[in-house]
Parts: structure tokens; sequence; C-alpha cells
């Protein structure tokens, strides 16, 4: 049987742990108790005399006299305060209890976390109260708006064209209000969410009805609706707000469309005819299901909340019972259970009614279709893919064995070495290895993340159902890299039974092909959700400054800046086979051309150009000079790696000057932001020296031991300044062993990334999105 302190900690909300019931240190204070009861047992006692011990016997047989000792032991008294807007509990220990220092601390811990947890109930219950009321209202403004553009192609469908003309309209006026992107939304949207920013308004204004708006409201039922839905809003202006997330919605912000616009812009007059867009309508839809489904999971996550923190408290006390051996249960389960965040209904309600909303407006009545959207279920984890990841490591331990085997019989490595395969295959071969390294590397996060309760997946906004587990991500590794190095094994084994370099020269690039056919494959298999939302990530970097940058989407771009020796042998291995080299085996060719090699250089710079137009995208939606900050680091390193391509063009005492001062340069910046901003360590006022307050790991000299290695491995550019040889060795295998330690120091640098982002959530208690809402009402001044 698991052990309650090991199910407690597995099932609570992990950004709202300071808010749970502190049952570790109510266990504490009960081994306390525990204590100072033993060793005053063994102290020698007064032998009782005749009449004390027939006395008391007879009270332990008395019918009434367990009760009489259970309303004696404790009072629990309740006292309503203002400031707080609740009942606040204070236990008063009675003259039959043993007063000791270790009980009254245990019981004024207990009303402590009893008053926490009904004051952080309360505050939760009434945030998503809110959030509920206000989501009712847009789905009433929503329902209106397809109502009526429902009835108004069925209008039209069923009129002439002049009817269509003169009748489809109703009278208004139209308002234009041009909002900037920056300081329009709230500021706990930008900050706290990291969502899309209300960049567009689009505005009308309503007049009230005439008697000629009556007559038209009674011909016809498109004319109805539409008429209702704009008589709502009488003296109001109605805005929505669409956040600019891709480069469709900014070319349709600049094209100036509309939820509700103009439908004929030569109209000058007071009259203009209005029309649903059903494209902006399918957006604010998308809004306001993706809120719904986030409150859902903010309510059932205070359910949760409920439920663990009324088992802690049944808990704590019966330890407490069987160590002091006093009935003390009955008495404060009792006042829990009338506690507010045990009585309060609220969120049960509230729940049933969003789901209910959800399945009648989203799935059209399909409960079992709402239950996929609102609880996913979680895959299980199967043996079987423990076992083929067992398998195929064996396999490619077995394949890399055999493949260094034969490359050592045959020199392929040495000084000596065969300079085409060198050339040609060498680059696909350390392209993949420094790939598939890093995406190890990855698991092995994964399950650092999950062993520590850091919510990976809310933070990168994962689906449930489609995310990947590490066992999933260690199997695409191990099949990947024994798929790899068996063509290559064999592509090595005709090269040494005499085939030509010709007849063999396109099994590497059919190995490439295969995986980037693979990745895009349409059909549903090799984990295709996971394959897709790569690729729509990779999209949103190389259009970042047009994409509005999420959490994946930066930390994604962080890894593609640690990942530049494999971009530059992918582009290399690409211009190899594309241009026709690989026929006459011209492997200098992308050297010697000019526009190849300028799109080596190119891409030396696009990872830190991307990151670097993300934090600018980030600094106008938000308006937080701290990403300039961040951008001002990336524009170092682009100068840093230019003055290295210069050097190696040039090598000149100047250059390398130059290549010395700008990376210490950039490395003292970097480290700098590793350390303060993505770590949050080197806190000078932290209860922890040097670190921070809040730790996740308990032994606090791995912090001090990660922040020393990351200083090591971010000096590893100093070897293509020194050029220093390890032995016999080719100096490419340097060069990988280098790209090999800057991709395992940034492995090392994500795990502490996630645990800064999961405390920064944790010490404001997100653990559901706050979705944006597309309409909103603003007053006339506004």
């Amino acid at each position: 049987m698991v052990k309650f302190t090991k199910q407690f900690e597995g099932q609570l909300v992990p950004e709202w742990k300071e808010a749970f019931v502190d049952y570790w240190q109510l266990k504490k204070d009960i081994k306390k108790i525990h204590c100072d009861s033993t060793s005053s047992s063994s102290k020698p006692t007064k032998k009782s005399s005749l009449t004390d011990t027939l006395f008391s016997s007879m009270h332990k047989l008395s019918l009434f006299g367990n009760q009489c000792r259970e309303r004696e032991f404790i009072h629990v008294h309740s006292k309503l305060e203002t400031a707080s807007k609740g009942v606040v509990y204070k236990t008063e220990l009675l003259e039959q209890f043993d007063h000791t220092e270790a009980t009254s601390a245990f019981f004024a811990l207990l009303d402590l976390q009893l008053n926490k947890v009904n004051e952080f109930y309360r505050k939760k219950e009434k945030e998503f109260l809110d959030r509920g009321e206000c989501l009712e209202k847009q789905l009433h403004i929503l329902v209106e708006l397809k109502t009526a553009l429902k009835d108004q192609h069925k209008n039209k469908a069923n009129s002439s064209y002049h009817d269509s003309k003169d009748e489809d309209s109703i009278s208004g006026t139209i308002s234009s209000d041009e909002e900037s992107s920056r300081g329009m939304i709230d500021h706990d949207f930008m900050e706290e969410e990291n969502l899309a920013e209300d960049v567009e308004a689009y505005v009308m204004q309503c007049l009230p009805g005439s008697e000629k708006l009556e007559k038209e409201r009674s011909k016809n039922e498109g004319e109805q609706s539409l008429a209702r839905c704009i008589s709502n809003c009488q003296e109001k202006k109605l805005k929505i707000r669409i956040p600019l997330t891709n480069p469709t919605r900014t070319f349709s912000y600049l094209l100036w469309e509309d939820l509700i616009n103009q439908s004929s812009k030569k109209q000058n007059g007071p009259d203009k005819k209005l029309h649903i867009n059903k494209t902006k309508l399918h957006h604010a839809e998308k809004m306001i299901r993706g809120a719904l489904i986030e409150l859902y999971k903010g309510l059932g996550y205070l359910k949760t909340y409920r439920n663990l923190n009324m088992l802690a408290f049944a808990k704590i006390l019966k330890k407490f019972d069987k160590v002091t051996n006093k009935q003390v249960l009955p008495i404060y389960l009792k006042v829990v259970e009338s506690s507010y965040f045990n009585s309060s209904d609220k969120v049960i309600k509230l729940a049933d009614e969003v789901e209910e909303i959800f399945v009648k407006q989203f799935t059209q009545d399909d409960r079992r279709k709402a239950m996929k959207y609102l609880k996913p279920t979680q895959c299980k984890e199967s043996h079987v893919v423990t076992f083929f990841i067992g398998l195929f490591t064996g396999c490619c331990i077995a394949l890399l064995a055999g493949y260094a085997v034969m490359a050592h019989s045959t020199g392929t490595y040495g000084p000596q070495s065969n300079t085409i395969y060198m050339e040609t295959v060498y680059p696909l071969l350390s392209m993949f290895s420094l790939l598939f390294l890093h995406f190890f590397l990855y698991g092995c996060n994964i399950f650092m993340w999950r062993k520590t309760r850091i919510n990976y997946s809310f933070i990168f906004e994962l689906y449930p159902t489609r995310e990947l587990k590490y066992r999933d991500i260690f199997l695409i590794c191990t099949t990947s890299i024994t798929v790899v190095v068996g063509v290559l094994f064999v592509h090595l084994s005709l090269l040494e039974k005499g085939y030509s370099y010709s007849q063999v020269e396109l099994i590497p690039g059919l190995l490439l092909l295969g995986f980037l056919l693979l990745l895009v494959c349409p059909i549903n298999i090799v984990y295709k959700s996971s394959r897709y939302r790569l690729l729509s990530v990779l999209r949103n970097i190389i259009l970042s400054p047009l994409y509005k940058v999420v959490m994946l989407d930066f930390f994604m771009a962080d890894q593609l800046c640690s990942q530049v020796p494999m971009l530059r042998n992918l582009e290399y291995v690409g211009c190899y086979y594309l241009t026709g080299s690989y026929k006459t085996q011209d492997y200098g060719y992308c050297v010697r051309t000019k526009n190849y090699r300028d799109l080596a250089y190119a891409v030396s710079f696009l990872p830190y150009y991307w990151r670097a137009m993300q934090c600018a995208r980030r600094w106008l939606d938000e308006g937080d000079t701290g990403h300039l900050t961040n951008l001002g680091k990336y524009v170092s390193a682009m100068l840093a790696a230019g003055a290295k391509v210069a050097y190696e063009k040039e090598k000149s005492v100047g250059w390398l000057c130059v290549v010395v001062i700008m990376s210490s340069i950039t490395t003292v910046y970097q480290l700098y932001w590793d350390f303060v901003k993505d770590w949050g360590l080197l806190q000078m006022n932290s209860k922890n020296p040097w670190l921070r307050n809040e730790l996740i790991l308990r032994r606090k000299f791995i912090y001090f031991l990660s922040m020393g290695l990351n200083v090591v491995l971010r000096l590893a550019w100093l070897q293509t300044v020194l050029h220093y040889k390890f032995g016999g060795i080719d100096s490419r295998l340097t060069g990988l062993f280098l790209a090999a330690l800057e991709v395992i120091r940034r492995g090392h640098w994500n795990f502490y990334r996630l645990e800064n982002e999961h405390l920064n959530n944790a010490g404001k208690f997100r653990a559901v999105k706050m979705v944006p809402l597309p309409f909103h009402e603003v007053d006339e001044q506004d």
C-alpha cells in the first residue's frame, strides 16, 4: 500500500503546493509530541492510591464518560474577520488536555493550515466564478452573432437580389477605433500566460431602434435575429480583439477586416449596412472554447484541492489520536467539514454548468466527444516500448562496435584518412549524432522534470493525449541511431569490398531523404501529431517576427542556437546532393562557390537572428525592456560568430584579437543571463546564499556544481582559437566533440530553465492558462 505522504505529494497540483496543507511539518510536530510523551513516561511516577484507582476505573466504565471527555479536550473558536471576509479558527486546549509546548505548536499550526486553505479556496473560487460569469456573457454574444449569421444566409437564399439589397441591412452607424498593439491588454495576460496580445480594435456603435426598424424586424427571421443582436448593444461599443498570433491575422489587420464591418464603403451616410465576418466569428468561437476548457480544468484542480486537503486533515488527526491516545479527531474534523472550503458547492455547480454548455454549444449534444476536450485521458505507458528500447540499444551498441572496428582497420579517421569519405559521409554521421544526442538529452530532461514534479506540459502547452513521454523519446533515439549506424556500416562495408564511390554514393543521401520524408509524412504513423507540432514550431521560428512568441517557440529556438554545427553540416550535405556534386565526388564545389559559401556563413547567424527577432516581437507585444536586453545577448553572439568566420578566412593576428574580445564579452553576457535571468540564481538577499529562495533539488551543492559546469562548457569556443590537436585524431572529430559538449550544456541548461519557470508559476499560483476573450464592451470615452 502506498503511503499517504507519497500519494498526497503525487496528486497535488504542483503550482499550488504552498497552498495545500503542510502535511510534512504537521507530521514532524506529531513526532515531537511522541518524543515528549515517551520521555515523560520513562520518568518514575508516584503510586496511586486505591481510591484514585477505583475512581478512574469507574470513570472509564461510565456510559457518558467518553463523550464528556471528547467535548472537554479541545474547543475550536470561530471568528468572522472583515479583512479576509471569512471565518478564522483558533483551537483552545482545555484543562483536561496535557498542555505541552509541542501540543500547543501542533494545534497552532493546524489552525494556521485550516485558515490558509479556506482563504486560498475562497480566493480561487471567486476568481473562477468571475471568469465563468464573464464567459457566459461572451457565449451569449457569440450565440446571437451565429444565429444572426445563419438567418442572414437563409434570408439571402430565399430573397431576390433586390429584396436582399434593400432589406438585409440594419440601420446603424459604425465607428472605427484603432489601437496600438502595445499596452492594449491587461498586464496579467502578457506577463503570466505568454498568450497573444490584443492588437486590433473593432468597434460597432448601435443606435436606438426606430419605427422603421420595428417594421423591418417583423418581415423575416434573418432581420429579427440581426436586429436583436444590434438592439442588445444599444448605446454601447462592442469590440472584438483577435490576437495576432500568425501572419494571416497580421495581414487581416492590415487589410482592415472586422467581425462586424461595412459591407459597402461607398456609402457615406449615417446608415450603413452591416455583415458578419464568418472567419472572425470562427476565431472568436475558438477563443471562447479554449477559455471554457481552461476554466473546467481549473475547477477540476480546485475540487482536487478540496478533497486532498480534507483527506490530509483526517489523516493527520488520526495520527495525533494514535500518538496521544486522545479522541480529538471527531471534534476538529467536524469543524473542518463545516469550514468554507469543504461546505461550499459553487465550484461543483459551475463545473456542471460548464460541462452542459460545452456539450450543447460545441459538440452538438455529444457528451463523449465533449469529455475528450474537457477531460483528456493520457495514454498508458506500455512495457512493449521499454522492451524495444532495450532491443534497439543492444543493436545500436553492436553496430557501433562493428563500425568502429571497420573504420579503424581502414584508417578512415586516422591522420591519413580517406578524404572523400570524410568530406561527404562524415558530415552526415556528425549531423545525426548531434541531433539524436540532443533528443536523448531532452528525454532525460522530461524524466527529471516528472521526477521533480515540474509541470513541463503546462509550461509548453502540450496536449495531454499527444505529448511524448521520455520512453517514447528514448525509443525514437535508439531506433533512429540504429538505422543510421546500420546504413553507414553497410556503406563502409561495400567500400571495403571494392565498390566505387559512384556506386554507393547515393546511400547516405537516401538515408537523409528518408528521414525528411518521414518527418513530413501525412500518414498517422510514428507520432504524427508530435512531428507536425515540431514542424509548426520550426515554422514559427523561421517566421518569428510574424508569429506571436510562446514559451515552446523560444525554448526551441534556444536549442537551435546550440546546433549551429549540425545546421552547417545539413547545409553542406544538402548542397552536395542537390547540386549533383555526388556524381563526380566534387566535394569542394560547395566550398569554392561564393553563393553556397555565403549561405554556409548565414547558417551560423540564423539561429541567433531568429532568437533576436523573437525578443523584438515580445518587446513589441509586451513593452518589457528586458526583452531588448536579451536581444542584445544574441546580437553579441552574432558578432562573435561573424568574427570567427572572418578569422577562418584570414588567419591574421588582428582577427584573432577581435575573436577573443568578442567571444569573451559574449561569454560573460551569456553567463550572466544563464545564472540570473534563466535560472534565477545569484540572488544576494536569498535565504539560500547565492541561490534563490525556492529550490526544487534538496542538495544545494548541485546548483553550484551546475554553475561551474556551465562556465566550463561555455568556454569551449577557446578550441577554435587554440586549435589543440588530440594525438592523431582528425580535427573533424575534435570539432564534433566540442559540438557535443555544447549540446550537453544545453540539455543541462534546460532543466534549470524550466525549474525557474515552474517556480515563477508556483509563486503566483498559476496552474491554468488565462485565455483572452474576444468580445469587449467599452465606454464612450474609450
